[in-house]
């Protein structure tokens, strides 16, 4: 069920190139979902849980590599994983991070075709995982434009790799919202640059060439979500972002992210996140590296 599905609003901003989350775990707890960016997820030693990609639905094996596109249902569950020790390596990037025009080069058309081929999941097969778990587990210590270069390199020799499979069925994101409209980009684009700021109906209708009513609606047809609740999933994200690597306290985070009432922002953090943002930064056992 759509309502069942959590719209995630990552902590990668337009001024990065690339996230990198890794961890050690012992389950998986994180719902179904759904983002902007591209994520490609390296699970290692996790036997029997389960994946879900759009309307497919797997047990993986102890080795899992899955590239996700932009706003495809997915999520991978404990299921009948008895493991304690399971290695996450999750990388998440825009998908204009390579421009389109590049894209269309010869040099890079199975790169280009490998994109194409995410919006309905790409699983890898284990041989190349086994050739590039090792460059991906240390994407994280490389630095600056290198590590850059590196993503780049891993996703073209992905985009090379033998018996790669399509997950999820064509038609499956066929139903799914297009999140391309001009006006909703515009919209997202302006809450993005001034979620710290007083941000109000108006001013986002006006910008759209809309009346208040009019971009209500179509707002909430787009997204599935009210404005005021595509705002707060904004202003979220950055907070989760500063929760991870700043030190500020709880109630400077919640007035820089736009929140001004301390109460309100831990009661909508909680509601969209299952926790407060306190047990949000303690949970955290992993590192996050931003490029």
């Amino acid at each position: 069920m759509k309502n069942d599905i959590f719209r995630e609003i990552t902590p990668l901003t337009q001024h990065d190139c690339f996230m990198i989350f890794s961890r050690t775990k012992s389950k998986f707890d994180f719902p179904l979902h759904y983002h902007e960016e591209l994520e490609l997820n390296l699970i290692i030693n996790a036997p029997g849980a389960q994946r879900i990609v759009g309307d497919h639905i797997d047990t993986i094996t102890d080795l899992e590599l899955v590239l996700v596109g932009p706003n495809l249902n997915h999520g991978w569950f404990t299921h009948e994983c008895k493991s304690k020790e399971i290695t996450e390596v999750t990388i998440q990037f825009h998908k204009d991070l390579i421009d389109e025009k590049l894209l269309r080069k010869n040099q890079l058309r199975f790169m280009r075709s490998m994109f194409e081929g995410a919006a309905n999941g790409i699983l890898f097969s284990p041989e190349t995982i086994k050739q590039l778990s090792p460059r991906l587990l240390t994407l994280n210590q490389k630095n600056g434009f290198d590590s850059v270069l590196e993503l780049m390199s891993i996703l073209h020799d992905l985009s090379l790799s033998r018996n790669m499979r399509t997950l999820s069925d064509s038609s499956f994101q066929k139903g799914l919202v297009n999140y391309n409209s001009r006006r909703i980009e515009k919209a997202f684009e302006y809450m993005n640059n001034n979620y710290d700021k007083e941000v109000n109906l108006g001013d986002i209708a006006k910008l759209t060439n809309m009346t208040e009513v009019s971009f209500s609606r179509f707002i909430k047809k787009c997204t599935g979500v009210s404005f005021i609740d595509s705002l707060n999933e904004i202003r979220l994200g950055h907070a989760c972002r500063m929760l991870v690597n700043t030190r500020y306290s709880v109630s400077e985070i919640s007035y820089k992210c736009g929140f001004h009432n301390i109460s309100n922002f831990n009661r909508i953090f909680k509601k969209k996140k299952g926790c407060t943002p306190k047990g949000f930064r303690e949970s955290l056992s992993g590192t996050r590296t931003f490029i």
